[in-house]
């Protein structure tokens, strides 16, 4: 869970200040606050995730490499028999 540093009672004064009543900037910060912690939860990646995803792609990526190299085998393998068969076609009789 990711958190953050969010200063109610300050942000509460400058509520205040700007001519919020003391229940409305209780009420306005207590829900910013709420909004902050939800956000937050549902967007953020921290530093393990990052790792974790890292961790995954490079597998993903290696084990891509390596059906590509036996898709290129394979390819080989079929464009020798298509010049063997088209061989065999034309010049043997």
């Amino acid at each position: 869970m990711s958190s953050i540093t969010f200063d109610t009672l300050a942000y509460a004064k400058t509520l205040k200040e700007a001519g919020f009543t003391e229940a409305q900037a209780e009420a306005h910060t207590h829900a910013q606050k709420q909004v902050l912690s939800e956000v937050l939860d549902t967007t953020l990646a921290t530093k393990d995730d990052i790792n974790q995803f890292e961790r995954q792609v490079t597998s993903d990526i290696k084990r891509l490499e390596k059906q590509i190299a036996v898709l290129k085998w394979m390819m080989g393998v079929m464009l020798a028999g298509v010049v063997s068969l088209v061989m065999k076609a034309f010049f043997v009789g």
